[in-house]
């Protein structure tokens, strides 16, 4: 069984454009992506300890989150590149988190389905980088990376399992499955993850 959904819509030939034209920026910005992904797995950790049942896998994400980061790392190493002088805020992520409803247990719920929505976001994203690269090390590492976020969309739907119905884990989905698609389409084109 599928257990997250499609993209409602699909990332702009532009915005690769902007990538491939600019990769030492993407490298960045992905880089900090990297980090967010793991400090957000930790922060349900530190938000919600009495959800016993997910927090073994929320702390495997973090881990290769953060094993993610490492490896952007080092090709930014390889390159001459550093890290930014500070992480810009991430406005597609604040426009997605803008969307999620107040009281705890409607909350957790939404920023788990926005979760899995960021990774699927992030598959497609790392698979279109993936296709757009010369054959190489670094086309090597995005086609791994693809795979690995196309299964954390899964893991974050399967998490809201162990809590919520199916029905309304799906509902809530396809909602912020089509804010996303909105706030996708309105954020400025440049050479980052979002």
């Amino acid at each position: 069984m599928k257990l997250s959904i499609d993209l409602v819509v699909d990332s702009s030939q532009e915005w690769i454009d902007a990538v491939m034209n600019d990769f030492n920026s993407f490298l960045q910005d992905h880089a900090n992506c990297e980090r967010k992904a793991s400090s957000m797995a930790m922060s349900f950790v530190a938000k919600y300890p009495d959800r016993v049942e997910i927090i073994p896998e929320l702390i495997d994400t973090a881990i290769e989150e953060l094993e993610h980061f490492q490896c952007v790392y080092q090709i930014m190493e390889e390159r001459g590149i550093q890290l930014p002088q500070k992480m810009e805020q991430d406005l597609y992520v604040q426009q997605l988190i803008d969307c999620c409803r107040s009281g705890r247990e409607d909350r957790f719920l939404d920023r788990l389905l926005l979760g899995s929505i960021i990774e699927c976001r992030g598959a497609e994203r790392f698979r279109l980088v993936y296709e757009a690269l010369p054959d190489g090390d670094l086309k090597k590492f995005y086609h791994e990376l693809w795979a690995s976020e196309a299964k954390h969309g899964n893991i974050f739907v399967k998490m809201s399992m162990n809590y919520f119905d199916k029905g309304e884990i799906y509902d809530r989905l396809n909602e912020l499955n089509e804010e996303e698609g909105r706030i996708i389409q309105s954020l400025p084109i440049k050479a980052a993850l979002h």
